[in-house]
Order: C-alpha cells, then structure tokens, then sequence
C-alpha cells in the first residue's frame, strides 16, 4: 500500500484513533536525524498483530498511533553521517518501530534490511515479517521444517486453509474445527506425540496443544487470535516435563547480526524456492482505497 507521489514532507497516514478507527490525516514527518532514514513506502504487510493494537488487546505507546509492523520502500535520505546505505536502495523492516500505514517514515537505520533486487516488493512486504518469525521458531514452521526433514502436522479452519497447507508441505492436515486434533495427533504419532506445538490461536486450542506434547515436548505459543489462554498451573507442565515459551521477533533480532541473519535466511528461502509466498490480498497500493476505509470507520461512529 504505497501511497501517492511529492516531494512534501507532510505524508499521509491512517492513524487509530478510538476502537476499530482509522483516520486519515496528513503529519510532517521531519527529516532523519543522526542514524536514521527516510523511507519511501512501496508496499506495506499486513498482520493479525496489527488487529491486536486496534482492539486494544495490546496496548499502544501513545494514542492516537499510526498502525502497521512491516513494510518494503526506497531510501529517500540520510542522517548526517550515515554511510551504510545509500538514497535508492531498497530496504525492508518488520515488528520495530509500528507505523508502515503511512506513505513515509523516518526509520531508525540498524532496524532495516537490504531487499535483493531479484525479489518483488510486494513479496518482501509480505514475507519478511511472518518469515522472520517462522526463522527464530526454530527454523521449524511450514516448509522450512519440511525442508529440514520434520514431519509437519497442520491444523487448520477451513478446507480452502487445509488445501494451502498441503501445498505448503504439511504431511499431515487436521481441520481442528472438526475432529479431535488431539485424538488425530496421537494417532499419526503412534501415541508418542509430537517434539514440538506452534501455536498462534491461543484459547481455543492452548490445552489440546499442551496435549499433544511427547515428555519433555516443547509448547511454543506466538499468538492470541481466539484471546489468551488460560492460565497453565506448574503441575500440567510437570505431568510431561514440558517446557512451555512465548517467544517474540524484537527478543530474537535485537542485535544487528542477528537481525540480517534472519532476513538474509528469509530472502534465500525465497530465492531458492525453499519459501513460496502467497499474497492473498492486494490493495493495490492505492490511496483512495484507504481513505474510502477509514471513512466507513468513521461512519459507524455516527
């Protein structure tokens, strides 16, 4: 969602401004200071996370804020200074700092990515987030844990989700909304249960998945999408010796080599067909679309 030509520094950005609200409205951004960017936005990823601050599940530093957790744009200045990119370049971020709806943003320097110039913007918008998530879990997620020999087990909604995952390489699809996934899992196990659960739903799965679990099996929850599980006394985690995390991207890139680690193994995936990404919307980076958007949020207000 790449908005709009100009030269101005005003730039047009949706903020949220009360539960659900996008507002359209034109800020001054400034120009970067010392470590910092200014970025040109071609493409802008969408999240369930960003659901999460316009709800208020999670709770934003100031209010009203500018959502949004990743996107792909050229480099259009510089901090004084700065000598490790270049105006023109074509770079990406995700998860720090929120506020990719926006035409511009000034962007701390260490916290962006360079793109390969063999991958589409749009695609790296969509991917490097999820894909830098499903790296630091391990490298155990999806194709890649099919890549390096695991046997994926898939739980999904809906038969149009559970055909995706069959492309995307699950050996085994659970539509968890109709059978026991717990009772398929123990079956394709041999009663053994699995090394490892990602979980993304939360409440409505989190004590099947712990279920699910071999001795000493690791739950690894990194979403909240049904709200957030209940609370898990230490005896459900003795009974198997399990190890229980909750793991986020910031904790596993703050570091600048650990960062590009991340994004540079992302990028190959995609390169070498390892990763096929599926953009399954696309806005068309057009700005009217956002506006006609945040005026229908406005009008519920009436």
């Amino acid at each position: 969602m790449a908005l709009g030509e100009g030269d101005s520094v005003i730039k047009s950005s949706l903020h949220r401004t009360l539960k659900f609200v996008l507002k359209w409205e034109e800020v001054e951004i400034g120009e970067p200071k010392e470590g910092e960017i200014k970025v040109k936005n071609k493409a802008i990823g969408l999240n369930y996370i960003d659901v999460y601050y316009r709800t208020g599940f999670y709770k934003a530093a100031t209010m009203p804020f500018t959502p949004g957790m990743e996107a792909v744009g050229v480099v259009t200045a510089l901090g004084p200074g700065l000598t490790s990119m270049k105006v023109g370049d074509l770079i990406a971020y995700a998860r720090s700092p929120m506020g990719s709806y926006a035409e511009e943003q000034i962007l701390p320097a260490h916290r962006v990515v360079p793109v390969p110039s063999s991958i589409d913007p749009v695609v790296a918008a969509s991917v490097i987030f999820k894909g830098m998530t499903a790296q630091f879990l391990l490298r155990r997620c999806f194709k890649w844990a099919n890549a390096l020999g695991a046997t994926v087990i898939g739980t999904v909604s809906t038969k149009e989700k559970a055909a995706q995952a069959k492309d995307d390489g699950c050996h085994h699809v659970i539509m968890y909304k109709e059978e026991d996934f717990v009772t398929r899992v123990s079956e394709i196990t041999s009663g053994q249960g699995v090394e490892v659960v990602y979980d993304s739903v939360g409440k409505d799965t989190f004590q099947g998945s712990l279920a699910c679990l071999k001795v000493r099996g690791y739950m690894v929850n990194f979403g909240q999408s049904s709200g957030a599980p209940d609370p898990v006394p230490l005896s459900a985690l003795v009974a198997k010796s399990l190890f229980l995390t909750a793991p986020a991207l910031l904790h596993y890139t703050q570091t600048r080599d650990e960062l590009l680690e991340s994004a540079e193994e992302v990028f190959a995936g995609l390169v070498s067909g390892v990763l096929n990404v599926r953009v399954n919307h696309n806005l068309r980076r057009h700005k009217r679309t956002l506006i006609w958007r945040a005026g229908k949020h406005q009008d519920r207000l009436c």
